[in-house]
């Protein structure tokens, strides 16, 4: 026997065990499944607790001293510890921290110039500037636990919904151009969004009651039971499609240093712990969005949202290195035929749903028809793995060849023709082809393909600091989605959606203008 905290009752229950012209296009993903050098880092440190450093004043924040104390006031530049988490960045501490990446790298002098992850488990000093209102520090998951990756491995939502008492085993949607029922549901959402099967379902849980109430409520389908008040969004598949894409959003926004504070529901000003890791910060922007102070404070806390996940999954285990120090992409190759131009048609944005992160690019081939017109010109691989997911549109391909998109290095592609894709279990080789570009898939304006990274169930930023790069090109974000640049040394292309000669992409030596005489005129 079990005791499941489901909101603010507790609940006991058994669980059982570019040739002529490229047009217009424009990318959009489903946002709703209904329809310089690196230097290596190596550190033989273990991870041990992220430091709280509570202070013994009784001085409160946002009326929550029932919930946690206050940090001290720390002087400014004052050096604080920190243990590294999985994914840090130089760059997103000095932002939580409010302070400069320069005095990081001087407090820290182990640490290069150049680098993109830091080691989980690395002992820091950080200089911290002091501000008002940090929230709770208390972790609710660690990281490791956020993403579709390795921990997921050997778990299936179906088979764990099918042996819970509740009512969501027999819950049907159409989800995914096909009926689906409970737990399928789930594990079609956490593959397509890449989020943990096992998050959704404890949060389904403490909402909704849906894995150990026999009886499901009547407006399940109307009254936006996770709390997306969307006109269009109250069906419980379309409550789970903006979870995922809600939290998938907070947790890259805070990985990447932003979306530091905002407004409870009364009002008042929550900032987010600076040593507080990723997965709990989307939580507790969750839980603020839909609960008043009181049931949110409640909610990040022991006897809240982390007591449910852990009567349904036993005790966590954190799996710190999915994330290593100084990860770096695969070699890659332009993902079109030698010798060919493509436009440049979408910087950097999101690689499934809408917000952060931003890890997909598009690219169009050329073609002297504007609109969803077909392409007899080949999408090619570029590096070469196994093709282990296909669905309208999408083919996702395994680079390190295990046959599982939840560990290593994965590329993920959108619009290609559909009956183009080659089946599930191909071997591809660099360079070999694996579509024609299409409109198939998510929304379109014009044919084209999209593609993004993840590694171990993350998304990969597509202009962040581990940035695609193909044959030397890296791209580089632009001040809003969609917007960006490709740059090779001193060569640099502009993403536009016109297919102008200024977004075109030559693979190959860079092309030399041919002087060509000029008639006199008579």
């Amino acid at each position: 026997m079990k005791v499941l905290f489901f909101r603010n009752k507790m609940i006991s229950f058994s669980l059982l065990s570019v040739a002529a012209v490229v047009f217009l296009t424009a990318c959009g993903t489903n946002k709703s499944a209904t329809e310089q050098s690196q230097t290596t880092l190596t550190f033989p440190l273990q991870l041990s607790p992220t430091p709280t450093e509570l202070s013994s004043v009784s001085e409160t924040l946002s009326g929550a001293s029932k919930y946690y104390e206050k940090r001290p006031n720390y002087m400014p530049g004052e050096p604080v510890d920190y243990i590294v988490q999985p994914g840090d960045t130089v760059s997103a501490l000095a932002s939580r921290f409010n302070t400069t990446q320069s005095e990081i790298l001087k407090a820290n002098p182990i640490i290069p110039a150049v680098t993109t992850t830091l080691p989980p488990g690395m002992p820091m000093k950080i200089p911290i500037y002091y501000r008002s209102q940090w929230g709770s520090p208390f972790q609710i998951l660690p990281d490791s636990l956020f993403a579709n990756g390795p921990a997921q491995i050997g778990f299936s939502a179906r088979s764990f919904v099918d042996r819970q008492p509740g009512w969501f085993k027999y819950f049907t949607a159409y989800t995914g151009e096909q009926n689906r029922r409970g737990g399928e549901i789930v594990d079609y959402i956490a593959t397509t969004y890449s989020i943990s099967p096992r998050l959704l379902l404890a949060l389904l849980e403490y909402q909704t009651g849906a894995l150990t109430q026999k009886h499901r409520p009547e407006d399940i389908n109307t009254n936006s039971a996770l709390g997306f008040t969307d006109v269009n969004s109250k069906q419980l598949t379309a409550q789970l499609n903006k979870l995922s894409n809600f939290l998938n959003n907070y947790f890259y926004e805070y990985r990447e240093g932003r979306e530091l504070e905002y407004q409870l529901l009364d009002g008042s000003l929550y900032r987010i712990d600076p040593w507080q890791n990723a997965t709990t910060a989307a939580l507790q922007h969750y839980f603020a969005m839909i609960d008043p102070p009181n049931e949110f404070f409640h909610a990040i806390g022991p006897e809240g949202f982390q007591a449910t996940y852990i009567a349904l999954f036993g005790e966590i285990e954190d799996h710190p290195d999915y994330i290593p120090g100084s990860l770096t992409q695969p070699k890659f190759t332009l993902p079109f035929k030698e010798g060919d131009s493509w436009a440049f048609t979408g910087g950097p944005h999101p690689g499934w749903g809408d917000g952060a992160p931003n890890s997909a690019i598009d690219f169009a081939p050329p073609s002297s028809a504007s609109g969803c017109v077909p392409s007899d010109e080949w999408v090619r691989v570029p590096a070469g793995g196994t093709i282990v997911r296909t669905d309208t549109g999408v083919a996702v391909l395994d680079l390190d060849d295990d046959k599982d998109e939840r560990t290593g290095w994965n590329i993920f592609f959108l619009h290609l023709l559909t009956s183009s894709i080659p089946p599930v279990g191909t071997r591809l080789n660099t360079g070999d082809a694996i579509g024609h570009p299409s409109c198939d898939g998510g929304t379109s304006t014009g044919t084209h393909f999209h593609i993004a990274r993840k590694f171990n169930g993350e998304w990969i930023s597509a202009g962040g600091i581990i940035p695609f790069e193909f044959d030397d090109w890296k791209v580089e974000n632009g001040t809003s989605a969609y917007s960006g640049k490709l740059k090779r040394y001193s060569s640099t292309v502009i993403a536009c959606e016109c297919g102008d000669y200024t977004s075109l992409i030559h693979n190959g030596p860079p092309l030399v203008p041919t002087p060509t005489s000029t008639v006199k005129p008579k």
